[in-house]
Order: C-alpha cells, then structure tokens, then sequence
C-alpha cells in the first residue's frame, strides 16, 4: 500500500493454535482504504483457546475494522463490540483482546491495545518508544485501553502480537516468567540487524517458529500470533504475459521490458520467444526443472524468471489463494516473487495464442484474462499488493 511516493507498508503474520486444538482463537484482519490511501490492520486475542475463543477472536476484528475505517470512537466502539460477544458460559464474561493499527496517508499512525503486549517499533535498527494515553470505558470499568499517535519513517517496523508469544515457556525452569516482551525485542532486533531488508512475513514466521521453541516438547498451551508491518520503499515486479493484440507493438512492449527498473518475469513461451526475439537475447530451456507436471522453466539474460503462461498463472493463482507455498515448481518460484514484492505490473497481451486453439474461439484470452483478476484480487485483498494492470 502507498502511503507517499516513497514509503510503502510490507505487511505479514504468522499463527499456531494451542496444541490441543485446530482452531486458532486468535484472528488478524487487514483492510486497505485505496482512495485514502490508509491501511488497517487488526489483531484480536479470544478468552481461551479453540472454537469459541475463534469466534470471539473473529468477531471482535470484524466489528473493530468497520468501526475503526468509519472513524468512529474508540471506547463506545470497544463497548459494542463487547456487548456484541457470546459470554462464555464457564466464565459468564465476554472477551476478547485486540491490537489495532491505522496508518493514514504520509505515515500518520495510530495504535489502539486493549490487553495484549505492547507493541513494539524499530527505528534504525533501535527500539523507539512512544507514550500512550489510557482510556477507560464507564462501563467496562475493568477494561482500559491505551492509544498512541506517531508518525512513522521509511525503514521503520511495527511488531506486535498476542500473549501467546510474550508468555511463550512460561513456568518453565529458563523462563519462569514466559518469553516476555523484552525477549521477544531481544530476538527481533538480533534478526534484523543480521538481515535488515527481512520481510514482514520472514520476520513474524521466525518469531512464531522462536516463540514454539521455548515451549516444553514444541507444543503451544496457547494460541500465538505475530504480526508484523514494515515501512519501506516498494519492490517493483513486471509480469509480461501474451503477445500483444497489434505484432507492430512487440518492439515497444519489448523496450518496456527492458528498462523496467525492478525484478522482471516472463509467463508464456511465445512472450519469451517476443522478447527475445526482439531484444537479441538466448533463450533456453531450464532442463534441471524438467519432471513435474508443469511445463519447465527457461533461461533469458535480463529476466528474473521465464515460466510456461496459463497453466503456471493459473497454478500460482491457486497455491495464493490457498496459502500453500510449499510446492517445489515454477508456480512456486512465481508465487515466491510475488509475495516478495510490493508493486506488481501485469502487462497483458490480448492476441489469441494461435497455437493452443482456433482463433475464431477466444477461450484462451478471455481465461488468460480470468486468471490474471484472479491474481489481482488475490495479492490486492490478502497480501496488501499493489496491483496494476495493462492490456497490450
């Protein structure tokens, strides 16, 4: 998401549920604002673990999103929203914990907490601490949140997460009093001081992975979430897919590949054989990733990556959509690219593929097409890209 020319927000969490469980009762929700050029990002903490802590969890990142994207007031809102939660029949009290985030266009950033750790920003590498004000409702008197109003800068980062990371191992001979927010700071900063361009998503999957190891046997007797957002300037992907409509513009889509300034993909045989053709280059078939059910990758000085088009886009598509990255093919390494970057341009070429079918059926255009909405609603709605797309 762009907040200014120069500054975008890499968002990413990373979850387990209390082991004993398969629902987690901890959500995260994101939701861009585009025409105010805002991103709000929210995690809720459930009473307990499993089903019903879920459905607290869920409920209360709903209902705080809206609330907060119409701007409304924070304490009535947290009230409603604990009026709205199912009591727990055991405990007879409704609850929910949550952490909620509204950065605005040029930075402007307001955190609200009700119960969870306080989070953590890194600004140059070093904790920087910001003071908050409490709030308590009149008629929750036992609930008090606190929020905090800053601005942030490029390479800032913003780490919060849920109880289950702070109290990770807590009771246990080393750490007595669980993990604790100034270990979870201890580990952060170690991590990004040996790899500062770590991602959002690499840094709260480690976090979650360090949070599990202290606990006895690697099995989490409470839900834990990590959730991380880091400010910096956008990666740029080009994705080249179909030849163009018009054969005079092979040239000019060409050039356009060629001094694009970021990572550069090719998807489609014939719009590799175009750039190649028309910018003198080798193009060669990657016979190391020959033997899986896709077609291999191939080889072109100046690309990043060069794959097969409809069925890697359309594979890519499915393992985003499904979360799964873990499958070791092309769809994977395009999947890979695309999480890794902020600004991904789809050039589109509309000329039907004369080769897989009759040209008087335009199947493969309108499926070649389908497919890239598909990935433009996937990496905008999920992963918080930003997409933009041109039909050649």
């Amino acid at each position: 998401m762009n907040l200014t020319e120069n500054l975008f927000i890499d968002t990413g969490y990373s979850q387990c549920c209390h082991f004993e469980e398969k629902a987690c009762g901890d959500a995260v929700a994101f939701k861009r604002i585009i025409p105010e050029e805002r991103l709000l990002a929210v995690m809720a903490d459930g009473l307990g673990h499993g089903v019903k802590a879920n459905i607290l969890a869920l409920m209360t990142t709903t209902m705080a999103l809206r609330f907060v994207a119409e701007d409304r007031e924070i304490v009535h809102s947290a009230e409603i929203i604990m009026d709205a939660l199912p009591v727990c029949q055991v405990r007879h009290i409704s609850y929910a914990t949550f952490t909620i985030v509204d950065t605005r266009l040029g930075g402007l950033t307001r955190v609200v907490e009700m119960g969870n750790p306080e989070f953590l920003l890194l600004r140059g590498g070093k904790p920087l601490e910001i003071t908050g004000r409490e709030f308590a409702s009149p008629k929750y008197q036992d609930r008090t949140m606190t929020t905090y109003s800053f601005q942030v800068q490029p390479q800032d980062r913003l780490i919060f997460f849920s109880d289950g990371v702070s109290q990770a191992g807590l009771g246990t001979p080393n750490f007595p009093l669980g993990w604790r927010n100034s270990g979870v700071l201890e580990y952060v900063l170690k991590q990004v001081g040996e790899d500062p361009d770590i991602s959002a998503q690499e840094l709260s999957e480690r976090i979650l992975r360090e949070a599990i190891a202290h606990e006895p046997g690697l099995r989490p007797k409470d839900d834990i979430t990590a959730v991380c957002l880091y400010y910096r300037e956008p990666r740029k992907m080009l994705l080249f897919t179909g030849p163009p409509f018009d054969q005079n513009r092979d040239a000019e889509c060409a050039k356009m590949f060629q001094e694009f300034p970021g990572t550069k993909v090719i998807c489609g045989g014939t719009s590799a054989e175009i750039i190649a053709r028309e910018l003198k280059l080798p193009l060669s078939v990657d016979l190391s990733t020959m033997g899986g059910d896709l077609p291999p990758l191939s080889r072109m000085p100046g690309a990043d990556l060069v794959t097969e088009g409809i069925f890697t886009l359309s594979r890519a598509a499915s393992y985003l959509e499904k979360g799964d990255y873990t499958k070791l093919d092309p769809a994977e390494k395009l999947v890979e690219l695309m999480r890794r970057h902020d600004i991904i341009e789809f050039v589109v070429g509309t000329r039907v593929n004369e080769a897989h079918q009759d040209p008087n059926l335009p199947v493969d255009l309108e499926l070649r097409r389908n497919i890239i909405r598909r990935l433009e609603t996937v990496l905008r709605d999920r992963y918080m890209k930003e997409v933009r797309i041109t039909f050649v």
